[in-house]
């Protein structure tokens, strides 16, 4: 978002903050998001700088009254009283402020850190297996079957915020892919708990003991807390390598090991 967006989109998110989310008010939000998504016209008009803020108001409060609860509906007029750069970003504000009022209602029952666990494992297991990526994740494929799958595949397994929130990036959460998708739904329940998340690749499983020192020592690093997302691949042979936003510490015998034989070859 530009400066402009960024701006209207913090004051509707405070607001969100202070005043809580009930799941059922974000599914209200993304429902209008998702509507927003069909209707250019009216991404146009909730958008355009001609109205006045009151009038954009109106504008949103008179469609949704009675389809609505009155929560979702002041959260979207909120909204539609800022200053958006162009209707897309508008469309991007909706969307994000249902998932994170899915997100501020996960931390309001102390669900967040496992919603943030559930989806990454659900990603892990979706990679690993290249029949039901592709089933997810293919454009061709009705959206709404997609998501009846991965529905299929979370309730009763997972927390019903995780659920919802795998099925956003079904619908492709930010116009991404559905892994990218997934995967900055990770990140924003961690920023959401004011944590970093680091990427960890191993041989074998972290020890309790292993996890523990090197979550500690990430956090002393970065100054925050910091969540740990492990991948076990044997390929790596041994050592640990790490991903921290734009650092890497790669410090896997497979990478040494790439070293040395380029070393060689260069000679």
């Amino acid at each position: 978002m530009q400066a402009a967006s960024r701006e209207s989109y913090a004051v509707a998110l405070a607001g969100l903050t202070e005043r809580g989310a009930s799941m059922e008010t974000a599914d209200e939000i993304l429902s209008f998001a998702g509507v927003l998504a069909r209707e250019p016209r009216l991404r146009r008009a909730l958008s355009d700088p001609s109205r006045t803020p009151d009038d954009r108001a109106s504008l949103v409060s008179g469609l949704l009254q009675g389809k609505l609860g009155d929560e979702a509906i002041s959260l979207l007029s909120t909204l539609a009283r800022g200053r958006w750069s162009a209707p897309s970003e508008l469309l991007d504000a909706s969307e994000r402020l249902g998932v994170d009022a899915l997100l501020v209602s996960a931390e309001r029952s102390g669900d967040l850190p496992e919603v943030e666990d559930e989806l990454f494992r659900f990603g892990q297991i979706v990679s690993g297996d290249p029949q039901l990526a592709t089933s997810i994740s293919d454009s061709t494929v009705p959206q709404e079957r997609r998501v009846e799958l991965v529905r299929g595949l979370l309730e009763g397994k997972a927390k019903p915020v995780t659920v919802r929130l795998a099925e956003q990036a079904v619908y492709g959460f930010g116009g991404r892919a559905f892994s990218s998708g997934l995967t900055r739904l990770v990140e924003l329940a961690a920023e959401r708990r004011e944590a970093d998340i680091a990427y960890v690749t191993a041989a074998e499983p972290l020890t309790e003991a292993e996890e523990s020192r090197l979550s500690a020592s990430l956090a002393a690093k970065y100054g925050r807390q910091v969540s740990l997302k492990i991948t076990v691949d044997p390929a790596v042979l041994g050592g640990v390598s790490v991903r921290v936003g734009s650092d890497l510490y790669d410090g896997t015998v497979a990478r040494r090991l790439s070293t040395v034989r380029n070393a060689l070859a260069a000679k």
